[in-house]
């Protein structure tokens, strides 16, 4: 599995709860959700998204929220059941493990809970199991597998602290972003240009997809023939038999 699991050196790994940390304001972190996580993604430079093995679990959802990190040990739910009692409205729970682990740490019960708090989804280098459940009480959830695998409650991890997820860091308060292309993360500080950035990247594509519709190529609107030039790409005529005279 090539999704990183690890916390910076700098965090403490296990035995640690961080109560109330600053969050990203929810009328932008909406603002982000409506972009998508496509457009963040590449409106902040192509940084932020969590990698292709955290995927969408159901079709045609978006959410975002203000992040609550999760640190487990491997095939140990108990760092989960202590970060419930962290969660807000308005926020989306993160959560990896200190080593690669798909079991099913997560399912219908902790959803249950969780929308209670008002809580937006979940978002997990592990698994989750109650697939169907979860689909059917609209709890979105993004995870690296499906696993019926169950968990144990005995090991000591940590909520709120930074996490990494295919090599991005997440911060308890960054905005979180997910839909049908994976999930992406804006550091909290970031979360204002990320508005503007989308904003305008949004329009970008407007204007392009509006250029297309009238007939131009993307070649052309793109300067991509100087590019293919610059490669030694060259247009060779087919032959009268329909075999390219290549050489």
């Amino acid at each position: 599995m090539s999704t990183s699991t690890t916390t910076p050196a700098t965090t403490p790994r296990s035995g640690v709860i961080v109560t109330d940390p600053p969050r990203a304001d929810l009328d932008d972190v909406a603002t982000l959700t409506d972009y998508g996580v496509a457009t963040v993604h590449e409106a902040l430079g192509r940084t932020g998204y969590l990698g292709p093995d955290v995927r969408a679990r159901q079709d045609g959802v978006k959410t975002g929220g203000t992040a609550v990190t999760v640190l487990c040990r491997p095939g140990d739910n108990l760092m989960i059941h202590a970060a419930v009692e962290q969660c807000r409205p308005g926020d989306l729970l993160v959560v990896t493990t200190s080593s690669p682990c798909v079991d099913g740490l997560f399912g219908e019960l902790f959803a249950t809970a969780l929308v209670r708090r008002g809580v937006r989804g979940l978002v997990t280098t592990t698994g989750v199991r109650d697939l169907a459940d979860l689909r059917a009480m609209g709890f979105p959830v993004w995870s690296a597998a499906v696993s019926a695998q169950g968990s144990v409650k005995a090991s000591a991890g940590a909520v709120n602290v930074p996490v990494v997820i295919g090599g991005e860091v997440v911060h308890p308060g960054d905005a979180v972003l997910a839909d049908d292309d994976g999930a992406v993360v804006v550091a909290r500080n970031r979360v204002a240009e990320a508005v503007t950035a989308g904003r305008a990247r949004l329009a970008k594509e407007d204007a392009a997809r509006r250029a297309f519709r009238e007939g131009e190529l993307s070649l052309d609107r793109y300067g991509l023939r100087d590019v293919l030039a610059g490669l030694g790409v060259r247009y060779l005529p087919a032959s009268p038999s329909g075999q390219e005279a290549i050489g």
